[in-house]
């Protein structure tokens, strides 16, 4: 029979857990059987001990057992993505919808924007009336019915990881890799994936703070699905610059449509949504290869396929049912525009992307505290890539705020934001590394 106190002495000795004690704990996490004071010794000591690959197994596991998992019933594989955050990162917009038009079925269990990063759930939100909160049945028959759906998880979806997730963020120990590990993939696999596709970011603007702790996630990540039985692939990918060229809620659905109906096609956004739906499609066997994938993916793309699917799902969850045809008349606008110039004339050659993160924040488009309103209308468009060359007449960024004041006020720190010199610099890859 486990118990609380013996489980902790375990952990802080450096005694590997066996899986009873972990789903024990797990359990315990879930029901209240654990106390505050306990959860928070545990979240302690597994940062500082760790629990080992079989652990991180384990304590996936045991999270995603804490609560409800969907099954499903399907003539396609249920698949899924999972990104590490970033600025500008809408990805998911795209890519569930295509999915969904080569044949898989995507149950996309998403989460909120927090700090400098932003959320799915807020992007979907800027669509009026659109409902990011439905039950795990109403879940499975807009999947069923329509291939895809993006939604927020619900709250009988791994219990237990919300419970930890809570006194991680009081405790100092959200760091923990594996910590961060179990929580991802406990909600993900909740939602009965066969295959995951993971998007790493990597660079300044990215969740973890080098390079080296990205890849160090990105391999235990991969490693720890696996164990748990879902087929996992991981694209270690770039955030020294945002995804897309705006960052802000209403504003990377406009580039989404954008997409989506044709006006934009060759963009970074649109090949990395295009890169990692063809490993997925892989992976579920719906493509001979990611190269084949990859064209599928195109392939609904620029043919309309995903744009359909898209308006079904948003009209499905309560927005307009003619939105794919009036996206423009449907997105809010902020009332001020300001074009940020910059200082001298010359060529981009870094960006400090959590800084351009922190200004949506500070315009109001993004939270610090989970109670935080978000102004859907705000946020920057047009900025500037790595390589270009910016004046008086190409602006680094273009502000949109609820008011005058608001946006001069960001201003300045918009434009220390980028680093410019008077030679061009090589862009970075958009893809570092694949893990698999």
């Amino acid at each position: 029979m486990s118990d609380a106190r013996t489980i902790l002495l375990k952990l802080r000795d450096g005694t590997p857990l066996t899986e009873a004690e972990i789903f024990w704990f797990a359990e315990g996490l879930a029901t209240g059987a654990v106390s505050d004071a306990q959860a928070g010794a545990f979240a302690m000591a597994v940062c500082h001990r760790g629990l080992g690959e079989q652990g991180r197994v384990h304590l996936t596991n045991a999270m995603r057992a804490s609560g409800r998992s969907l099954r499903w019933d399907l003539d396609g594989p249920v698949v899924d993505k999972h990104s590490t955050g970033g600025v500008g990162d809408c990805v998911s917009l795209l890519l569930a919808p295509a999915l969904a038009a080569c044949g898989a079925f995507v149950p996309m269990i998403s989460g909120r924007g927090l700090g400098h990063t932003g959320g799915t759930l807020d992007k979907l939100e800027a669509i009026p009336g659109y409902n990011t909160q439905v039950a795990p049945d109403d879940l499975q028959e807009i999947v069923a019915d329509i291939g895809c759906a993006i939604v927020g998880a619900g709250a009988d979806l791994a219990p237990a990881d919300r419970r930890l997730y809570a006194i991680r963020d009081v405790t100092g120990t959200v760091a923990s890799i594996d910590l961060i590990t179990a929580s991802i993939l406990s909600k993900k696999l909740s939602a009965g994936l066969e295959a995951l596709i993971l998007d790493v970011k990597l660079g300044s603007g990215a969740f973890m703070a080098s390079d080296a702790e990205t890849l160090a996630l990105a391999n235990v990540l991969v490693a720890t699905a696996q164990g748990a039985g879902c087929m996992t692939t991981a694209l270690v990918t770039d955030m020294n610059q945002p995804l897309a060229r705006a960052a802000g809620n209403a504003l990377e659905v406009i580039e989404v449509m954008e997409v989506l109906t044709g006006a934009a096609r060759d963009t970074a956004l649109a090949r990395l949504t295009i890169a990692l739906g063809g490993e997925v499609l892989a992976l579920g066997g719906l493509a001979a290869d990611a190269a084949d994938g990859e064209g599928r993916i195109a392939t609904v793309l620029s043919g309309g396929e995903a744009a359909e699917i898209f308006g079904e799902m948003v009209a499905e969850l309560g927005g307009p049912a003619d939105f794919v045809d009036r996206w423009p008349d449907r997105l809010p606008a902020a009332p001020v525009m300001i074009d940020i110039h910059p200082g001298e004339a010359g060529f981009i050659t870094a960006i400090d992307t959590r800084a351009l993160g922190e200004v949506v924040v500070a315009l109001g488009g993004g939270r610090i505290r989970q109670e935080d309103r978000v102004d859907p209308a705000v946020g920057l468009s047009e900025i500037a890539r790595i390589g270009m060359r910016v004046d008086g007449a190409t602006p680094l960024a273009r502000i949109h705020a609820g008011s005058e004041d608001r946006g001069r006020a960001v201003a300045a720190r918009l434009r220390r934001a980028f680093s410019i010199a008077g030679r061009p610099v090589d862009a970075p890859p958009l893809i570092h590394e694949r893990i698999a």
